[in-house]
């Protein structure tokens, strides 16, 4: 715009010289030609590394490139490396890919890799894990290289499996299981957290159902059987290979831990049964002394009223003298025998 401003004033300037108007034509054609070709030279690089590299990339689509503000140089190399690959990309794929938002460097790679090491992987299964939010570049490298997942996990916190045998003994033990990504189960398959969480269960099932730990410590291979049997890989993105038992230690006697809990727990209750009858039995005494003082009381009662009933006796003249003394001497008799029957409370002499 600045050089066509330039030639318009110098028309202007020298147009009493009688400028032709065919050279300021040619000018502006000659600007114009020139800013096209500074346009054109960002992409002329990048065709002839195509084209040199039978990659087969127009012009015309990198210039298409540039307006749907696709990264051109990232199109051109991984359109390069797939082509020396062998593999049947196409630029609309990889355009396309890009413009979703994927890594498309990162697809190529996962795809000649996988190619290398003849695992069965397509460039859509390829951009729908990538799409997903998984690295498939690092699924194609577990496929072909296992790797081994701690459990319990070290970013767990926990150190060991503690689990209890049938004798009572806690056992805790950890745990090493190799694994391999399992590409047709990678989207939408279970991560390692659940291979993780299901090797534990597994484990914690096994110790416990082991008659006693002795068992266990002698072969820890039974736990990888049973924990192998059981599956444990289906619905997750992995396929075990191997469950190996890295370390098996003896814990504390949880059984007997119990049974004192229970024991104390029932001397407990049993202390406060004991109280509950203490008490009873004290406020029934409490209430037997309260029974026998007012019983006291009404014999003291009745006995008050005998020398009335004597003397009214003696005024009716139903009982005579003679009657009387015979019920005195009945009364001394009687408290006679009742000392006679009673044993001695003197104290033995020294």
């Amino acid at each position: 715009m600045l050089s066509s401003s330039l030639a318009w004033n110098l028309l202007a300037a020298r147009g009493d010289e009688g400028v032709p108007w065919g050279i300021v034509a040619m000018v502006i054609v000659g600007i114009i030609g020139l800013a096209i070709l500074i346009f054109l030279w960002q992409f002329v690089s990048l065709w002839i590394q195509a084209f040199m590299s039978n990659a087969n990339v127009s012009l015309f689509e990198l210039i298409g490139m540039k307006f749907r503000k696709v990264d051109a140089r990232v199109m051109v190399m991984s359109k390069i490396r797939a082509v020396k690959a062998g593999l049947g990309l196409s630029t609309n794929d990889l355009e396309t890919h890009y413009l979703a938002g994927g890594r498309v460097q990162n697809v190529v790679s996962s795809l000649i890799a996988a190619d290398r090491a003849r695992i069965d992987l397509g460039f859509k299964t390829a951009c729908a894990i990538d799409l997903a939010g998984r690295d498939v570049l690092e699924a194609v490298h577990t496929s072909v290289n296992p790797k081994v997942i701690d459990c319990p996990s070290t970013t767990s916190g926990k150190h060991s499996i503690e689990a209890v045998a049938k004798d009572g003994i806690q056992l805790k033990a950890k745990a090493r299981v190799t694994v391999r990504t399992n590409i047709a189960r990678l989207v939408g398959g279970a991560t390692e957290e659940t291979i993780i969480a299901r090797v534990g269960e597994g484990i914690v099932t096994s110790i416990g159902s082991s008659e006693t730990y002795k068992a266990v410590l002698e072969n820890p291979d039974v736990i990888s059987k049973r924990v192998l049997e059981r599956g444990l890989d289906a619905g997750t993105a992995f396929e075990i290979l191997s469950i190996d038992i890295a370390d098996v230690d003896v814990g504390i006697n949880v059984g007997a831990q119990l049974q004192a809990d229970q024991a104390e727990a029932d001397k407990r209750r049993f202390q406060a049964e004991a109280e509950k009858r203490a008490a009873m039995a004290r406020a029934r005494e409490a209430e037997m002394l309260a029974l026998v003082q007012e019983n006291r009381a009404k014999v003291v009662e009745a006995e008050a009223e005998i020398p009335k009933a004597i003397s009214e006796a003696f005024r009716q003249g139903n009982l005579g003298i003679m009657d009387y003394y015979r019920l005195r001497n009945i009364q001394a008799d009687t408290s006679m025998r009742d000392a006679i029957g009673k044993p001695d409370q003197t104290p033995p002499k020294s």
